[in-house]
């Protein structure tokens, strides 16, 4: 998935949010526990540094979480945030260790939320080290301070192993929808590749040997012109007449590939909507409808599909194709249009459809009201 299609992914960017929030418990771990100690400060001097250690770990922390969930985060910026992070979480010692000393474990619950972090930021023999490394710096600012030792050990080994856990299965479960979102956008582009290949296969096989007689005639041709003007008139003959038939042939496969199943193209709008996080209600076209007027609609379909997830919050779909004698109508309507938001009459899109609508006798209108577009477009019918 390209970065412009995370970004863009209704249903990512859901997912992502949600994943955020429930890092987030984290940060209030970082800052409400150890803000006991401050509140229990006495000293001044003490209080204020403890603070600025505290808020200082908790934005360091809240940027690495932010980058943890952020694939298209450039990696020089991701590296500057977890190193941050580890400055100031060395810094925070001397600055948050002596703060309640003896009357409440304040670092400890700041190395509680370090331990939560390392499965973020190293692999896993790397992050039962730093574990332990914490755990040990815990019990030496327990005893430098003259707190107590089990406490520290309980706060910042338990409670930072069980943050750990929970942060490390909150990843997991990103990096898997992440990676899914990932296949589905590459099996699309295979798709499409595949479909290029299958086309250019098509038109060599149709033009490759068509060309080569072309070639070797027109060949002829030349060198036959100085001693048999009539044979060489004839083999131009030739040559003119299977380049004809070479180009009806062309024309008629690309309007093979250009024949539209509208049917087809609903579904494929509607379950594009649908993974987006948008309900879609289809009403199938008529099965009358005739192959030109099925081709014109579907131009306006895809344009409409994309209007919908480019420009509106849009919850519902609705599409509905009809036909009343000799005119069919598309009607695309949804919500999640803003006072300011929504393509307009002037877009291009919309513009290039409506000329290309009113080139085969047909009209497209586009209305805005409470919050839901309409686009309704015609058509004649001809047989």
């Amino acid at each position: 998935m390209t970065v412009g299609a995370a970004v863009t992914d209704r249903r990512l960017r859901r997912a992502r949010v949600v994943t955020l929030g429930s890092l987030a418990t984290s940060l209030w771990t970082s800052l409400l526990l150890p803000g006991i100690g401050l509140a229990r400060e006495p000293d001044p001097v003490r209080l204020a540094c403890g603070a600025v250690g505290v808020v200082a770990f908790a934005l360091a922390q809240g940027a690495v979480l932010h980058a943890a969930v952020t694939p298209w985060l450039h990696q020089r910026r991701r590296r500057r945030s977890e190193v941050a992070f580890a400055v100031v979480a060395a810094l925070s010692v001397p600055l948050v260790g002596p703060v309640a000393a003896g009357a409440w474990p304040t670092w400890a619950w700041l190395g509680a939320s370090l331990i939560g972090m390392t499965p973020l930021l190293l692999r896993p023999a790397a992050a039962l080290a730093a574990a332990a490394a914490t755990v040990a710096v815990a019990i030496g600012v327990a005893a430098w301070t003259g707190g107590a030792l089990g406490t520290a050990l309980l706060v910042t080994g338990l409670v930072g192993g069980g943050t750990a856990a929970v942060n490390r299965v909150q990843v997991w479960f990103w990096d898997l929808l992440v990676e899914a979102r990932q296949g589905q956008a590459a099996r699309a582009r295979l798709a499409a590749a595949e479909e290029r290949l299958r086309f250019a296969r098509d038109v060599h096989d149709l033009l490759g040997h068509d060309l080569t007689v072309i070639a070797l005639k027109a060949e002829l041709a030349a060198r036959l012109a100085p001693v048999d003007a009539g044979w060489a008139g004839r083999e131009a003959a030739e040559v003119q007449r299977l380049a004809g038939t070479a180009l009806h042939r062309v024309r008629a496969a690309v309007h093979g590939y250009r024949t539209v199943d509208l049917a087809e193209q609903l579904a494929a709008v509607a379950e594009v909507l649908r993974s987006c996080g948008v309900r879609c209600d289809v009403v199938p076209p008529p099965a009358d409808l005739p192959a030109g007027a099925a081709a014109e609609l579907a131009a306006v379909l895809r344009e409409a599909g994309t209007n919908v997830l480019r420009h509106s919050r849009a919850g519902w779909c609705r599409i509905e194709i009809t036909r009343e004698g000799d005119v069919a109508t598309m009607t695309v309507r949804n919500d999640g249009i803003g006072a300011d938001a929504g393509p307009d009459r002037h877009s291009h899109g919309l513009r290039g459809l409506t000329e290309r609508l009113a080139a085969v006798g047909g009209g497209l209108r586009t209305d805005r009201a409470g919050g839901v577009f309409t686009l309704r477009a015609t058509v004649p019918v001809t047989a």
